[in-house]
């Protein structure tokens, strides 16, 4: 006697050994047996053998028309041999009755199993449905199909053009479009956005680059609406100076000049003026939304996305020839000991009289010509003026710094600036604390840790940069730079407090405090009163929140962009062979661009040495690069721009450019030498 029964879903034939209960033992056609439940056996018969049975229900099941039996099976329940004897005009032989059970299983469009051997036709209705979504499907793989063979011969569907983007950074895998892009993918053995640049849906890794960061973090795009620079209604008194900014050649956004005036008495007055758009610009206006929602403005090399449309920026920007709204700090000073008499803040027009930039003054203006007193340039008496203040200025904060148990800061760092035209990269090396460098950082750090005194002293919140102090697992996390709404020490910079106010029109926390300096200023002691924010306001704290995730985002977008820029020097230039400098064990950083790589079984060698590399290969679209180590220096000295105190200074140096670099970037403090895509932070000097 033979079995056709079923288990676990399949069909299967076999000849009956024994019966004990409701079970047979049977042996299967391969020699093993097994165990059948009689409830599970659909047939018993005689002949054929369960091999040859099996072929010729399959052919049966081939031939069998289910539209026809569909019909054949009426709207009731049926078990099949009462639908065999319908479909086949007679009872069903042992091969037809398997044939036709297999292509009832078979068919779950045309007919709902209802138990073992029994089904039911599904409703016309049904069945039309389910057919036209099978032949939708059919149609889609066909359509499918064709579109990964035009990618894998790197042509873009036309239906696919439109959703790159999305395709790449955010996809809906259940489309036909992205299933076909990954079945490219997989048969060509390469990633999605390797295969958009191969298609031309992505013109070029940079491209990749930045389309990534803008669909993340702009989704709306970049571009701004349209809105009228707002007027200042105030009443400004015009300050009686010729103030001059220091920046770099491409910045647009002027945020800070200052002026040296000699008064009477033989003491100097030193002014600070910070460009206004707390005047014009009121929370939760129009502008104020934009701004709230950039947080900052994006720095690449080469390009930026401004946290203020470029029309406001230019009513506001400390741009030469005109009479500027600002907010001005000055400082009396004794210049016999260049100790502040008394600082001074309020709201004026200032005269702009020049806007001097770096790569015109950098070889004029060096520690040596500032001690002589050689050469002409603009505004030579008060850069003189400023530098002496500066030193000044750095002595006393290294004391403070010292005083909160920290080493020194390290001078001898090189930051790097670059400049992309036409798609070429220069990548120019600057020595960290040149002279105009270190006169706009201390100045800036003055006047940030003096208004953070200010709104402290009139009880008005802030938003402050906390450096030390804290809670956390070792040194280093103890250091960790925080955002506060309360004075608190910034220990790395040395100063009791710090509160970032001097680039309103690049960083949304400086407008912020802006508008509470401003209340300080006008109002005085009932400035709680009317200062936009109060004590422990929430949307404060929310702002706080949505600025350093912001921040945290725009920083690692310049990081890869500067590697990615980094990479294409080396080819640009066709450095095969280059010099590197020692970070930390197998973690070096490229003399001439601050391209961080990792070296993998690096020989232990003393951090600061120099070693000579031969660049492999690099890649543009993951940022990698592959090199192997030529030589080691014969003796190996320490290297003037070396970061020796590698593990420490990631957490405490490098903070007197907290805040940052004027125009071309912006480094977070204490981090300028961690390792990361981009470690080095472009220069531009300034602590801002």
């Amino acid at each position: 006697m033979n079995l056709f029964f079923e288990e676990s879903g399949d069909f299967k034939v076999g000849t009956m050994m024994s019966q004990a209960g409701e079970a047979y033992q049977v042996e299967m056609a391969s020699g093993k047996r097994t165990k059948v439940k009689v409830k599970d056996v659909l047939l018993q018969y005689e002949a054929p053998a369960p091999a040859v049975l099996i072929e010729q229900a399959k052919a049966v099941a081939a031939e069998i028309d289910l539209d026809f039996l569909w019909e054949v099976a009426g709207e009731e329940e049926f078990g099949f041999a009462e639908l065999g004897a319908e479909y086949f005009g007679h009872a069903p032989l042992p091969h037809e009755a398997a044939g036709l059970i297999l292509s009832l299983h078979s068919a779950p469009v045309y007919f709902y199993k209802k138990g073992r051997g029994r089904y039911k036709a599904a409703p016309e209705a049904s069945l039309k449905a389910a057919l036209a979504g099978i032949e939708k499907k059919r149609l889609q793989s066909l359509v499918q199909a064709g579109y990964v063979e035009q990618l894998k011969a790197n042509t873009l569907p036309a239906a696919m053009q439109s959703m790159v983007l999305q395709l790449l950074f955010k996809p809906d895998k259940n489309t036909i479009e992205y299933k076909a892009m990954e079945a490219a993918c997989n048969e060509l053995h390469t990633s999605a956005p390797r295969l958009m640049l191969a298609t031309g849906g992505i013109a070029s890794p940079k491209d990749l680059h930045l389309s990534k960061f803008l669909f993340e973090n702009f989704p709306k795009g970049a571009a701004f609406p349209d809105v009228a620079p707002p007027l200042v209604t105030a009443k400004l008194p015009t300050a009686e100076v010729a103030a001059f900014s220091i920046d770099d050649v491409t910045t647009t956004e002027i945020d800070d000049a200052f002026s040296v005036v000699t008064l009477d008495d033989g003491s100097v007055r030193i002014g600070i003026h910070i460009a206004a758009p707390g005047l014009g610009i009121r929370p939760d206006d129009a502008i104020d939304k934009m701004a709230r929602q950039r947080m900052s403005t994006v720095y690449m090399p080469g390009d930026k996305i401004t946290m203020l449309p470029d029309a406001i920026v230019a009513a506001f920007t400390l741009a030469e020839g005109k009479s500027c709204p600002a907010l001005s700090l000055y400082a009396t000073l004794d210049p016999l000991d260049w100790t502040v008499l008394k600082t001074e803040t309020r709201a004026e027009l200032v005269p702009i009289a020049s806007n001097l930039r770096h790569n015109d003054l950098d070889e004029l203006v060096n520690e040596e010509t500032l001690a002589s007193g050689e050469g002409e340039y603009p505004h030579k008496a008060e850069l003189g003026v400023l530098w002496q203040w500066a030193q000044h200025l750095e002595q006393g904060r290294m004391k403070k710094r010292e005083g909160f148990g920290l080493k020194p800061e390290q001078n001898n760092r090189i930051d790097f600036n670059f400049y992309v035209e036409n798609d070429v990269v220069s990548v120019v090396r600057r020595k960290r604390g040149a002279p105009l460098d270190k006169i706009v950082a201390e100045l800036m750090i003055f006047a940030n840790s003096s208004w953070g005194k200010l709104m402290h002293e009139h009880g008005v919140p802030g938003i402050y940069r906390s450096q030390g102090g804290g809670s956390g697992n070792g040194w280093a996390a103890k250091m960790q730079v925080r955002m506060v709404t309360h004075a608190a020490p910034h220990q790395g910079l040395g100063v009791d407090q710090y509160a970032w106010s001097t680039s309103p029109l690049r960083r949304y926390t400086d407008l912020v405090n802006q508008w509470q300096i401003l209340a300080c200023a006008e109002h005085g002691v009932t400035a709680p009163l009317v200062a936009p924010f109060k004590p422990r306001d929430a949307n404060l704290f929310a702002i706080v929140s949505a600025f350093d995730a912001a921040y945290a985002a725009y920083g690692d977008f310049q990081s890869n962009m500067e590697r990615y820029w980094c990479l294409r020097w080396l080819g640009q230039e066709n450095a095969r062979q280059v010099d590197a400098v020692v970070l930390k064990d197998e973690v070096l950083r490229l003399v001439d661009i601050p391209l961080v790589i990792k070296l993998p079984g690096m020989p232990q060698v003393a951090r600061g040495a120099q070693v000579k590399l031969d660049i492999l290969r690099w890649d543009e679209v993951d940022l990698s690069l592959e090199a192997r180590l030529l030589e080691i220096a014969a003796a190996p000295e320490v290297a003037a721009d070396a970061e020796l105190d590698y593990e420490d200074e990631a957490a405490e140096d490098g903070t007197a450019l907290d805040g940052a670099a004027e125009d071309v970037g912006a480094p977070a403090d204490g981090i300028d030498v961690a390792v990361a895509p981009a470690a080095a932070a472009p220069a531009a000097a300034a602590a801002d």
